[in-house]
């Protein structure tokens, strides 16, 4: 099978688990994560579970273009899209009113942690889906994110529904998580982490 098809057929099968409610452990354009539909409470709660990570600290979603950034996000401020467009590596911006997602994955002040990814699987599902992918890292609360396949411990690989093949093999330290910035319905930029 040629690495085209290959693709496919893993964005259909992470699809199908997704739609019917289910949790993934997928690569993105970050570390590997565990994901769901960000707009399924019950799904988004087992997201929690696995990660044994309190329900109040919220996780990020990920989007596959600028443009359906305003549907999930309220007061988004046009420097938005200048630094998601500069940005020389994958960035996730904090804003302050998120809509239409579970009320889980929002902040105890509404907020919401967005990406728009460009890796050709997580931005190919969630085009696929027609609806934003919840991100968070392949770990336990307070362990390392898993920034290889092989990072993964059991307990996530057993816990979650569907397991992608897709960039498995790839060596390790080849990945890191986001940078992640607040940015205000004003304009204010807050670094959260570099």
């Amino acid at each position: 099978m040629d690495e085209i098809s290959k693709l496919r057929e893993e964005i259909e099968q992470a699809a199908m688990v997704v739609r019917g409610g289910g949790v993934i452990l997928y690569p993105t354009d970050t570390v590997w994560g565990i994901g769901c539909d960000a707009t399924n409470p019950k799904a988004v709660e087992r997201v929690y579970s696995i990660k044994r990570r309190a329900d109040h600290k919220a996780m990020i979603v990920l989007l596959d273009s600028v443009n359906t950034i305003e549907k999930y996000a309220d007061g988004v401020p046009e420097v938005a899209y200048d630094l998601i467009r500069y940005s020389e590596r994958p960035l996730t911006i904090v804003y302050d009113h998120g809509v239409g997602l579970a009320p889980g994955l929002l902040g105890p002040d509404g907020s919401i942690g967005i990406r728009v990814t460009g890796e050709k699987f997580s931005k190919n599902l969630c085009r696929r889906l027609r609806r934003p992918l919840v991100s968070t890292s392949a770990n336990i609360s307070g362990q390392p994110a898993a920034r290889c396949f092989a990072d993964i411990s059991d307990d996530i690989i057993k816990a979650v529904d569907h397991v992608v093949d897709w960039r498995r093999d790839e060596p390790a330290g080849t990945r890191r998580p986001s940078s992640v910035i607040r940015l205000t319905e004003s304009g204010v930029i807050d670094i959260l982490r570099t």
